[in-house]
């Protein structure tokens, strides 16, 4: 199933270089949607331990927010803005995830939203500082150190982007397959007997929180440099319940869920905005009630067995027998 996996990977990758090239309007959606799949990436792996985030935009919000104020300050490099959004992201999820590990279920999911919600009004009410709900614009930086126009600027952003979602899906795979990625998990199942193995779950859960900010972090800081623009609406709860909403869309197995139920969300808005205005939210909704009892897995759980044969197929029928039993 691995390699089929890589090769469905690769093959996605070269079809949506492609199109854009045939394409140049593309470019922004598929931009958007990789931001977007890179920050699923973090709430999929809080998934993991069977734990949703609906405060979690914070993290994309604050990236972008020190992506807007070092370009306005120092002008730097846009790969150093990444990092450095990145980094921001990461910082203020192990400072958070201190106080969240102590919490689970609906405590865990309304407490990252409370927190959402404080960022957000500080990024409204001080508008001196932050433009307020206008938001902060800023120039469009160098790329590698090479000022580029407009459109050359988004294509090595969307070659960055493209290897970025690679880089990031096949390292939280490889986390998940990991003793801690084991451990988070089993923080799901039984927390309790996880504790007895000698293992401290809120030293797991707290390692699989900082990965989940910083993955938001990352998708955050691809945003704001797709924009050029900063608001508070990045960390509203809105923004937050779309992460979630392509969480279950894409399906939480596997990191290529993410991007599939990103993409897909993408451009079911854009055309679902186009020919419904003002109703495109009724579209989505409507998707996501068939999703839930069709495929409750997500749309990678409806590919799955075709990947993985019939070794994935009776992998799957084990998993309906033991649920019903």
């Amino acid at each position: 199933m691995t390699s089929r996996l890589h090769t469905v990977a690769v093959t996605l990758i070269v079809l949506v270089a492609l199109l854009c090239a045939a394409m140049p309007w593309l470019k922004t959606p598929v931009l958007l949607a990789l931001s977007n799949g890179l920050a699923v990436l973090g709430v999929i792996v809080l998934i993991r331990a069977g734990q949703v985030s609906f405060g979690h935009a914070m993290y994309a919000c604050l990236s972008g927010y020190t992506v807007a104020f070092v370009g306005r300050a120092w002008h730097l490099d846009a790969l150093l803005q990444i990092a450095i959004g990145t980094i921001g992201a990461a910082v203020a999820g192990a400072l958070i995830g201190l106080f969240m590990v102590r919490y689970r279920g609906i405590f865990f999911g309304m407490l990252n939203l409370a927190f959402s919600m404080v960022l957000f009004s500080v990024l409204g009410k001080f508008g001196g500082v932050t433009g307020g709900t206008d938001g902060l614009r800023f120039d469009r930086p160098s790329f590698g150190f090479v000022h580029l126009e407009r459109e050359g600027f988004e294509t090595a952003l969307l070659a960055l982007a493209l290897g970025l979602a690679v880089v990031a899906g096949w390292l939280v795979q490889r986390y998940f397959a990991s003793v801690d990625g084991q451990a988070l998990a089993a923080i799901k199942s039984n927390e309790t007997r996880l504790e007895y193995l000698g293992i401290s779950a809120k030293r797991v859960f707290w390692g699989g929180y900082v990965l989940s900010a910083a993955l938001c972090g990352l998708g955050g800081s691809v945003f704001a440099l797709t924009q050029g623009l900063v608001t508070p609406e990045m960390g509203y709860w809105v923004r937050s319940g779309e992460i979630v909403f392509i969480a279950i869309l894409g399906g939480s197995g596997h990191a290529l869920g993410a991007f599939i139920g990103a993409f897909v969300f993408e451009f079911i808005k854009l055309y679902a905005a186009a020919l419904l205005t003002g109703a495109w939210q009724l579209a989505l909704g409507l998707i996501l009630i068939v999703m839930v009892f069709a495929a409750p897995r997500g749309l990678f759980g409806l590919v799955e067995p075709m990947l993985g044969g019939r070794a994935a197929r009776r992998a799957g029928d084990a998993r309906s027998t033991g649920e019903t039993a």
